[in-house]
């Protein structure tokens, strides 16, 4: 119990680190120093820890994951969206 309460502790920190980007972005609308390709990987390596965590039923790498695929494809939308 203790290690899939750190684990979701861990995978939150790793959550809320892109918020700060994410506001920049909405209220700034410029995206111009965010590299599209860094997204784009990541984005890959997001969904294939969202795959690993439905295949091993890891709860602390699967939830945060999702939550964080989501974040990051927010990003790339809004990268491609404001050029």
């Amino acid at each position: 119990m203790f290690i899939t309460v750190l684990g979701l502790v861990a995978g939150g920190f790793v959550v809320i680190a892109s918020l700060p980007q994410i506001i920049k972005i909405i209220t700034s609308k410029k995206t111009s120093d965010i590299s599209l390709q860094m997204y784009i990987l990541l984005n890959i390596g997001t969904f294939l820890w969202v795959v690993y965590g439905l295949i091993t039923n890891q709860v602390a790498i699967l939830i945060p994951n999702i939550i964080f695929q989501a974040f990051n494809l927010s990003i790339l939308f809004l990268k491609l969206k404001h050029g």
